[in-house]
């Protein structure tokens, strides 16, 4: 997750606690240079000091500061580019499909991820 706050009040935390309580069997890495621990979880300072290649980069960052990420993400070999609900660029959009990586703008991880196992109701949706 690139973003995250440490802020509970953010989205981006929110969605890091869903993830990490989820039942999924997935590991979680935080990205944020203004932050060392989120979680009793490392924070890392880039996308290239994760300790392995990620298969999804998750963004929370300005439309703006997209496509610096989108290029970080195709650095590292990233396999998945997805943005949070309201972010949107087309520049980091191409970056990443045209290195062959999957996108996703403008949709929540977490409610995406509940809507495919069952637990919109965890998101604070009545199904």
């Amino acid at each position: 997750m690139v973003g995250v706050s440490a802020n509970a009040a953010r989205p981006s935390n929110f969605v890091a606690t869903y993830l990490l309580s989820s039942s999924a069997d997935f590991q979680v890495y935080f990205v944020n240079p203004m932050v060392e621990e989120i979680f009793d979880q490392p924070c890392y300072a880039s996308l290239a000091e994760l300790p392995e290649v990620p298969d999804m980069v998750n963004v929370f960052r300005r439309s703006e500061d997209l496509p610096e990420v989108a290029e970080e993400a195709v650095a590292v070999g990233a396999r998945s580019f997805w943005t949070q609900l309201g972010l949107w660029n087309v520049e980091a959009a191409t970056t990443a499909i045209n290195a062959g990586m999957d996108v996703v703008m403008d949709r929540c991880l977490k409610i995406e991820h509940a809507r495919f196992h069952g637990g919109l109701h965890l998101a604070g949706f009545d199904t």
